[in-house]
């Protein structure tokens, strides 16, 4: 596996690749790779990459994949206010 990413390493230094655009591409590989194994489940896919969900969710806004967002439950129904009783003092 090492010999294998010293390969890598070595062309994208080769090809004038900067560290912050290699890291780039390592990760969007990796999120995009994690989530179509996982089926596209956030929670199982930042699991199995060693991040939290919030943080996988940040980073697919960031590098545009999917949707970034997490589905949410649908909101309960707004409980109507209580009037007060206004005493007569």
């Amino acid at each position: 596996m090492k010999e294998r990413f010293d390969g890598l390493i070595e062309r994208l230094l080769e090809a004038n690749v900067y560290l912050p655009e290699a890291i780039e591409i390592l990760e969007r590989s990796m999120i995009q790779l994690a989530l179509d194994a996982n089926a596209g489940n956030q929670c199982a896919a930042a699991k199995q990459l060693g991040i939290h969900r919030n943080t996988l969710q940040r980073k697919m806004l960031d590098f545009g994949i999917g949707n970034g967002k997490a589905r949410r439950k649908p909101v309960a129904k707004a409980v109507k206010a209580r009037k007060r009783k206004i005493s007569a003092a």
